[in-house]
């Protein structure tokens, strides 16, 4: 009797089927392997979401300060805190009004924080000639960890 080696084949002394599937067990070992991989890692990955806002916060941060220079840089001056980050989109039509505006300004478009919330701006600050502020995660002033407020002055920290 002629058999098709694609159905069987004689090993050690019986048939065998070749296209044999995976057993519940082989598959209910994998299923295991990968719950416990994922209970490892996916804990690690969710608590990276704030370090990562964090951190796109303090790159729009050092992007807003680059568009600051060149505005002071044609104008002589930082827009004023009654004029706002606004005064690096639109020509400022109070305060200061700056001869050497840029056409088409220094920012396409002024940016939220990583939380949908505006940048608080001032000049000039306490801390010298402007302050750019995200109030954190909270959107409140002041804060600890997740929580403290990013500002210009504090960009490398934590």
């Amino acid at each position: 009797m002629v058999q098709e080696r694609n159905e069987r084949e004689w090993t050690a002394g019986r048939w065998l089927r070749s296209d044999r599937g995976f057993t519940f067990i082989e598959i209910m070992v994998v299923v295991a392997i990968l719950a416990i991989l994922a209970a490892l890692v996916i804990p690690r990955i969710m608590g990276r979401t704030d370090d990562a806002k964090r951190t796109a916060t303090k790159v729009q941060i050092r992007n807003i300060e680059g568009a600051l220079q060149l505005y002071k840089l044609d104008n002589g001056v930082y827009p004023s805190t009654e004029q706002g980050l606004k005064a690096l989109v639109e020509k400022p039509s109070v305060g200061v009004i700056p001869k050497k505006w840029k056409t088409g300004g220094y920012l396409p478009k002024l940016p939220d924080d990583s939380w949908q919330n505006p940048y608080k701006y001032l000049s000039p600050s306490p801390k010298g000639d402007y302050e750019i502020i995200s109030l954190g995660t909270d959107g409140e002033v002041g804060g600890e960890g997740i929580n403290a407020d990013i500002t210009n002055w504090n960009l490398d920290k934590d």
